[in-house]
């Protein structure tokens, strides 16, 4: 991914509690997310420091950066140390999910809208394949986002209701989360640092979707546009493992 027009301030490129209540203003275009990381760094505690990773500006004469493989390093464990199993969230009816529930299942996870041009192909196909696969240790997680076009503006009983209704979807669907900026949910900053590029790559849009393995680790991201009959193939190897 090409680099992001950051201010000067930076002397390198960087590498980086569900919200409940979602923000219909939001946007995934790159100068809102810079304004965020740039908030973020204001405090000495920032994660770059914790991490012994020190960022050079006007404020910091004569600090320096630590080279980018060292900085990789540290992430690379992070990522190979967590699993998906180490996370709780909350389903759409407000109760604790502990994701260990699913251990030893190949995952399909999703951010899903309802009034996005790509509900109708995503649900119906996502509902396709659970059907076929459920019984074969194959689960759907689909989390409701509403920062993307203001395209899951509804409530969480409402959300249940249109997805049960208008496309039998029987597989669990969990509270209205953020994915990207400041308050993203901690599953998400999990998948998106283990299968991400520049800062942990923003999810582009609805329907990004993380191909989960039996052992709680992500094993590819598919952009919004792939179909999920798209990624059938790869689920098969997964659970024929």
């Amino acid at each position: 991914m090409s680099s992001m027009p950051f201010s000067t301030t930076f002397s390198a490129p960087l590498y980086a509690s569900f919200c409940n209540k979602a923000n219909p203003n939001s946007s995934p275009l790159w100068p809102s997310m810079a304004t965020s990381i740039k908030s973020s760094l204001g405090s000495s505690k920032s994660i770059f420091f914790r991490n012994g990773f020190s960022l050079q500006s006007s404020n910091l004469p004569g600090v320096f950066l630590k080279s980018r493989s060292s900085f990789s390093g540290i992430y690379a464990r992070a990522a190979t140390e967590k699993t998906l199993y180490d996370f709780n969230v909350k389903d759409i009816d407000g109760k604790d999910v502990p994701l260990s529930k699913f251990k030893g299942k190949v995952l399909l996870i999703v951010n899903v809208a309802s009034k996005c041009g790509l509900t109708s192909s995503n649900y119906s196909e996502l509902s396709h394949l659970y059907e076929k696969y459920k019984t074969q240790g194959f689960e759907i997680l689909a989390f409701p986002c509403n920062q993307f076009g203001g395209q899951e503006p509804g409530s969480n009983p409402e959300i249940k209701q249109f997805a049960c209704s208008r496309f039998k979807a029987e597989f669990p669907i969990f509270d209205k989360v953020d994915v990207n900026g400041p308050s993203t949910a901690p599953v998400y900053q999990f998948l998106k640092s283990s299968a991400g590029g520049f800062l942990g790559d923003l999810i582009k849009w609805n329907f990004e979707k993380f191909l989960v393995d039996k052992n709680g680790k992500v094993v590819e991201r598919y952009p919004p546009t792939t179909s999920p009959f798209q990624i059938e193939k790869d689920m098969q190897k997964l659970l024929a493992a």
